[in-house]
């Protein structure tokens, strides 16, 4: 046999350490991607809304909602962007410089929006009144038919008001053209009511709009009690014009005493809506609705107006489509964690599968030295096994013995370090007693049979 390994010579003390560290880094790597992945989805979405103009009942709404999701447990929090009104509103969503909007459902929208939550529902308000207070001025409208021929005031300057005014118009018989449309802003309503040339109003916005409430309170004082005229084809509108729908106007909505309207009145009605876009994440969408109609007990202790907060139509054949985040938190169809997640975690199951695969190839590579000098040290064992049965001295017989203390040394540490497996072990075993048995049968053969020394006294 060759000359026994020398102690510093051999490599498995580094190379155990390298393994361990090489473990050590690997759970380490993967402890820091699920923590990255954990912390990445514990994170609160924030959301930009946009809103406007600053002061009104949109801008005070959406604002109380930013205070009530700013918490800490909040899946979703919200940043109002504030603008001039509607109108950049939807352009701020198209252009992804929002995520939400807040806006009517008939203007223009793009075709990727989608409808969140309903904020209220708007009305249509239309009423005459004579052109002064005298005692002999005659009423010129009546009814939706008089306007023919006639001026008709409208609160508003956007263009939506009017393309409501000219469908209403046209269902109810009376071409728009023959009806001329005055439109003056909602800081012009003293101007509006003091022109007698207009013998009839209209306004869109909630049953408890102040601003509706005043222009009609104007009207009565300068020119005396208002004549509201109900839209009575409005289930007609619609059933042709999904953006609108059917509604009445209670008694006394406007006031009390006396009571305006006396008596209920059928009318048109347009949804006051907040709109995300379609590409939004259907979880987030999901969130955000789930948190806000969690709130809205909350909200309208400080905002009347929340009280109003209804959820948005989920059918599929809506005139404005729901946001698919939305519709299933109200249908009750929103994925369980697995559901949302299962196709992940088959994934990480199937990458740490792979990740285990390559682990063993790159162990069983890293340990290939082991195991050669593993094969070396079978071979030199039979091959010691055979040179001890003609050994000439004792000296021969202990060296071979030494050098087999350092493989058996040698062989455990590898074990140890998980190079060799267990039929490695065992083939040394089976070896190793082999060779003693040679070497203690070499060793009888050199000295002879060993005396007993008492023996020898007894016959003596």
């Amino acid at each position: 046999m060759s000359s026994p390994v020398a102690a510093n010579d051999r490599p498995t003390p580094r190379r155990r350490r390298f393994t361990a560290l090489l473990a050590v880094a690997s759970l380490l790597s993967l402890l820091t991607v699920a923590l990255a992945v954990a912390f990445w989805a514990l994170q609160p979405a924030t959301l930009r809304i946009a809103v406007g103009p600053a002061g009104s009942d949109d801008d005070t709404l959406v604002r109380a909602m930013v205070a009530a999701f700013d918490g800490e447990d909040s899946p979703v929090r919200l940043t109002a962007v504030a603008t001039d009104g509607q109108l950049q509103n939807i352009t701020l969503l198209k252009s992804g410089q929002a995520d939400l909007a807040v806006t009517r459902g008939d203007l223009e929208l793009p075709a990727s929006a989608r409808s969140v939550a309903i904020l209220r529902r708007n009305v249509l308000v239309l009423w005459s009144a004579p052109r002064s207070k005298a005692a002999k001025a005659a009423l010129r409208v009546k009814e939706i038919t008089d306007l023919a021929g006639h001026r008709l005031g409208v609160i508003g300057t956007s263009a939506v008001n009017v393309s409501l005014l000219r469908v209403v118009l046209q269902e109810s018989g009376v071409s728009p053209d023959k009806v001329t449309m005055t439109q003056f802003g909602t800081k012009q309503i003293a101007e509006m009511i003091a022109d007698s040339s207009l013998d009839a109003f209209a306004m869109v916005g909630p049953f408890d709009d102040k601003s509706i409430t005043e222009a009609i309170a104007a009207t009565a004082r300068q020119r005396g009690e208002p004549k509201f005229i109900p839209i009575d084809v409005s289930e007609a509108i619609a059933e042709r014009h999904p953006l609108y729908e059917s509604e009445e106007i209670p008694t006394g909505a406007f006031a009390t005493s006396p009571q305006r309207p006396d008596d209920k009145i059928e009318t048109v009605g347009i949804n006051h809506l907040i709109i995300a876009r379609a590409a939004l994440s259907d979880d987030t969408v999901g969130a955000f609705t789930r948190q806000l109609f969690a709130a809205k007990p909350l909200l309208a202790r400080t905002t009347p107006s929340a009280q109003k907060i209804q959820k948005p139509d989920t059918d599929k054949d809506a005139a404005l489509p729901a946001h698919p985040g939305a519709a299933a938190y109200i249908d009750g169809t929103e994925r369980s964690f697995l559901d949302k997640y299962s196709d992940y975690l088959w994934g990480a199951v199937l990458l740490l599968s792979a990740l285990g695969s390559v682990a063993a190839w790159l162990r069983h590579y890293l340990k290939r030295d082991e195991r050669k000098e593993t094969t070396e040290h079978r071979e030199r064992l039979l091959a010691a096994i055979t040179a001890a049965r003609s050994a000439k001295s004792i000296g021969d017989l202990d060296g071979m013995q030494y050098e087999a203390d350092d493989i058996l040394r040698e062989t455990l540490a590898w074990y140890d370090d998980g190079a060799i497996e267990d039929r490695d072990l065992a083939a040394l075993h089976l070896l190793l007693t082999q060779l003693h048995e040679a070497i203690a049968q070499r060793r009888t053969t050199i000295t002879g049979p060993q005396r007993d020394p008492a023996a020898t006294v007894r016959s003596a």
